[in-house]
């Protein structure tokens, strides 16, 4: 009897062991694909003289609009100029808009063309102002990236493209081991761009997203680019024709 108990108790414990590494197992497979949580920045909002309501971040000393700018009119009240032609586009050297990636009205924001950033009008809501090369690169190096990679071109860092991006599975393209963060509470989206000569970046919405900068470098200008592939930020200028969308930072 005394055999039969000890197989009993030998048979329970094996299957315990089975169960516990089994579970084990479970969560070390699945940990990678976890959607990590938002740290618990400092929140708020801010208005835009559309009387649109944008949330905000304070990211170290820094607070950031945590949405794509989609203001129709510089602070001053002059609208800034819908360029639907593709021609118009092109031409135009005196600040531009166009309100939805190839009429898609999911995109997150508008794209604007460098010189509605340096028109006399002002299009940063009061307050606030646009980032420049200077400001994303701080942002970077309070997100982890050190000041000689932040100095680079191209893509640079580690993980702080994914701690920018939203943590929604539905915000951006899935791929591989790529998984957003949004650790820093910026909620970047995938807006796409507008290029140069007017047609659409490609590929589209939810797989890029590119920001411009204050900082003008000759011809061209800084920007910021995201990417559904890649894990870190890249930092390069491009033609002031280009359509990208804008975060302001506080004053």
């Amino acid at each position: 009897m005394k055999r039969v108990m000890n197989l009993f108790v030998s048979r329970n414990q094996f299957i315990k062991t089975v169960l516990i590494v089994c579970i084990i197992s479970l969560t070390v497979s699945c940990k990678d694909k976890e959607v990590a949580v938002p740290a618990a920045n400092e929140t708020s909002t801010m208005v835009d003289i559309d009387s649109n309501v944008y949330k905000t971040v304070k990211i170290g000393s820094q607070w950031w609009m945590a949405e794509n700018l989609k203001v129709t009119r510089y602070r001053s009240g002059v609208f800034i100029t819908e360029l639907k032609d593709s021609g118009d586009w092109v031409s135009q050297t005196n600040g531009g808009r166009c309100e939805y990636i190839d009429g898609n009205l999911d995109a997150p924001g508008f794209l604007y063309n460098w010189f509605a950033i340096s028109n006399e009008n002002i299009i940063a809501p009061e307050g606030w102002h646009i980032p420049t090369d200077d400001e994303w690169k701080e942002l970077e190096k309070t997100l982890g990236m050190t000041q000689t990679e932040a100095d680079k071109l191209t893509w640079r860092g580690t993980n702080q493209g994914d701690k920018l991006k939203s943590n929604d599975q539905s915000d951006w393209t899935s791929f591989g081991d790529v998984f957003s963060t949004n650790e820093s509470g910026f909620t970047a989206l995938g807006g796409s761009c507008r290029v140069y000569n007017s047609s659409w970046g490609d590929p589209g919405l939810k797989s890029t997203g590119f920001w411009w900068t204050a900082s003008a470098n000759g011809d061209e200008a800084w920007y910021r680019y995201l990417d559904y592939k890649n894990s870190n930020v890249f930092r390069s200028h491009a033609d002031k024709h280009y359509g990208f969308s804008i975060r302001c930072v506080k004053d």
